[in-house]
């Protein structure tokens, strides 16, 4: 089974799945402002962490259900999901195929859009540095996920951000990529997952489109987004305010798609 960790005693369960190069460690920024109404349910994913390898190519179908073995040996069956990035993908592939678990899907500065061409291609000529010269892919990348305009102000999370990544497992980082370039469009689970979906998203995010995302979600009344002065990293550049989003959203309601 998966690594996991608990925290509190709250009587909602929020289930955090990290993203590509990271761990449950990611979340302790945000940890302190989330609200005490939360039990936290915090995983590292397949390949990351304290958490084995469990195929050559680890599709986000494939870790979803790794994630429900973990739901499901805790006995949870109606949680609040949300997913960093890579984490993101495998909520959307969770809610998929079993929505009937689920309270909201928060998407954290991630994408129901699939990649396109040009993306893939990118992850597809990773596999090989990623394989062999892994801490030069992490330097060169880190960085650029954040938001360059403060990158001063950032160089502490960035090193932290770069420290996560180097600790990866260079073979399940591998695995990983290569589930995601099998990504599918998931705009269809916004179209009639039941469930509230929240969407945070970054106004100077390099890793998502945020503003082809925001453009083309679905007109559903339970979707509301925020787009955030920041880059893709929320926990690390603004994590009081992303926690005062999810804890208002997730027990209480606000207008739709508002911008920080």
């Amino acid at each position: 089974m998966l690594n996991f960790e608990t925290k509190g005693n709250g009587k909602k369960t929020l289930v955090l799945l990290h993203g590509f190069m990271e761990n449950i460690s990611i979340w302790d920024d945000m940890e302190p402002h989330l609200s005490e109404d939360f039990s936290l349910l915090k995983i590292d994913l397949p390949g990351h962490g304290q958490s084995d390898i469990i195929a050559e190519i680890q599709t986000m179908e494939l870790m979803a259900e790794e994630v429900k073995k973990v739901l499901d040996d805790q006995n949870l069956k109606k949680v609040h999901l949300l997913g960093h990035s890579m984490g993101g993908y495998i909520s959307l592939s969770f809610a998929e195929k079993h929505p009937e678990y689920l309270k909201s899907l928060t998407l954290f500065f991630s994408t129901y859009l699939p990649d396109d061409d040009e993306k893939k291609q990118q992850r597809i000529k990773s596999y090989r540095i990623i394989q062999d010269a892994f801490a030069h892919y992490a330097r060169a990348g880190i960085p650029n996920l954040f938001n360059p305009n403060e990158r001063d102000i950032l160089e502490g999370k960035i090193e932290t951000a770069l420290k996560i990544a180097l600790s990866t497992n260079n073979l399940g980082a591998l695995a990983s990529v290569k589930g995601m370039v099998e990504r599918t469009d998931k705009t269809h689970i916004l179209e009639n997952l039941d469930a509230k979906i929240l969407i945070l998203a970054g106004k100077h995010d390099n890793a998502v489109k945020t503003g082809m995302m925001i453009k083309n979600l679905p007109d559903r009344t339970n979707i509301k987004s925020y787009v955030l002065d920041c880059g893709h990293n929320g926990h690390w550049e603004k994590p009081s305010i992303c926690a005062e989003i999810i804890n208002t959203e997730l027990l209480h309601n606000l207008p739709k798609h508002l911008v920080f």
